[in-house]
């Protein structure tokens, strides 16, 4: 098992000056005598310890990273997870022994990192925000993990929501759900750099896949698949592509995953091999570029306390790249979408659901000016998940917490 730890800017961090403007005096130097009134705006630089719950690659990994490029102020150090996950909560405890950071800032709720943190917290008295994204014991029901497994989730979701000193969460639902247990959330929504993820020209690469004259519509995730639902996440694009068989048409899903065998199989037995286009992960760095393969993305979460509360971290990354989207009026997108994008999904799996897309898709087919909507979705992109707007949120609380200290 390996820990990285990491800085945006390694040659400052090894100064002792991280977060230091040019300039400006490094933690050494005596600081120019400010006003109280700007003392109450800003907490002198400290050291910000950022725990990962996934490798360096994860999408929580890509959060951290953006975070701390837009927090040059503080002294950001991260560590990812990666091995085996109980020498990980070692590792991390290690880490934090090593840093002794003020702030523990633990990127979702997952025991390697939130037990570590936790025991910290409790042992050295620093303060320890939480960052999260699912409602993880309604998820571990919803997929149908054993009693044990369900009791251990609970037990460390309720742990961790009350040891934080601040709770973040990426859906607006979730923060009320939060509210009607007395826990006071902040939504800070999953993100995107708007300015360097973006669409490209990928007409020789359509080319070169057989994607030429047609619509496509696709996704991109990993799918597991639900042994308890008989479903997994893509079901929805197979089942779309199969009642448009005829129409000139084909899917793209993007990702890995136990449920890709299921969904190959069910390309097999509908006849349709041959209209979905299935690519392995692809790194991030590449993504944008297979994204702009796909005309209509597909943003599906199910109608249950799981789905309400997510944004999801596919949304950010379709609008970004000024792709037009059909995502289910669920959660954060339903507050954020325009209506022409949103599809009315029932309950945990809606049986109608690829109906209804299958019948805005073909309105798209009918009038594909709809598609011409590129500058608004990159617009609603950077008004409400651009990392460069959601890192000033994450260093206001993370300042609050200093202050609170």
């Amino acid at each position: 098992m390996s820990i990285v730890i990491s800085n945006p800017e390694p040659d400052r961090w090894e100064r002792g000056q991280a977060g230091s403007p040019a300039g400006q005096p490094g933690w050494g130097a005596r600081p120019a005598r400010k006003s109280p009134e700007s003392r109450l705006e800003a907490c002198a630089p400290r050291r910000i310890a950022f725990i990962v719950n996934g490798d360096e690659t994860s999408a929580m990994a890509h959060r951290a990273r953006s975070f701390a490029g837009h927090m040059p102020r503080h002294d950001i150090r991260i560590a990812y997870r990666s091995g085996n996950k109980v020498l990980s909560t070692f590792g991390f405890l290690w880490f934090l022994l090593l840093t002794r950071p003020s702030v523990a800032y633990v990127f979702d709720i997952s025991y390697s990192g939130m037990l570590a943190a936790a025991f910290y917290r409790l042992a050295f008295g620093n303060r320890m925000i939480i960052d999260t994204g699912d409602a993880i014991t309604d998820l571990a029901r919803s997929i149908g993990r054993g009693r044990i497994g369900l009791l251990l989730t609970s037990l460390l979701e309720r742990f961790a929501l009350r040891v934080a000193d601040k709770v973040i969460v990426r859906g607006s639902f979730h923060r009320e759900l939060l509210a009607g247990a007395k826990i006071d959330a902040e939504v800070i929504q999953d993100g995107v750099d708007v300015g360097s993820f973006a669409a490209e020209d990928v007409s020789q690469l359509r080319k070169h896949n057989g994607l030429e004259g047609v619509l496509t519509i696709g996704m991109v995730g990993s799918s597991v698949w639900s042994q308890k639902l008989q479903m997994c996440y893509g079901w929805e694009l197979v089942e779309t592509i199969r009642l448009l068989q005829d129409k000139p048409i084909k899917g793209i899903m993007i990702g890995g995953g136990s449920g890709i065998a299921q969904l190959k199989a069910g390309c097999r037995r509908y006849g349709i091999e041959d209209r979905v286009f299935f690519l392995d992960h692809v790194p991030y760095e590449h993504l944008s570029r297979y994204l702009s393969l796909i005309d209509v993305c597909l943003s599906t979460q199910t109608n249950d306390v799981v789905g309400n509360v997510r944004t999801t971290g596919k949304l950010p990354l379709y609008l970004a790249t000024g792709r037009f989207i059909l995502a289910s009026n669920v959660g954060e997108a339903s507050r954020v979408l325009p209506k022409e994008m949103l599809v009315d999904y029932e309950g945990v799996k809606d049986e109608g659901y690829p109906a209804r897309l299958a019948a805005r898709v073909e309105s798209i087919l009918a009038d594909p000016q709809i598609l011409s909507s590129h500058a608004s979705s990159i617009s609603l992109a950077r008004q409400h998940f651009d990392y460069s707007m959601l890192a000033k949120r994450a260093h206001r609380v993370i300042n609050e917490v200093l202050k609170e200290n």
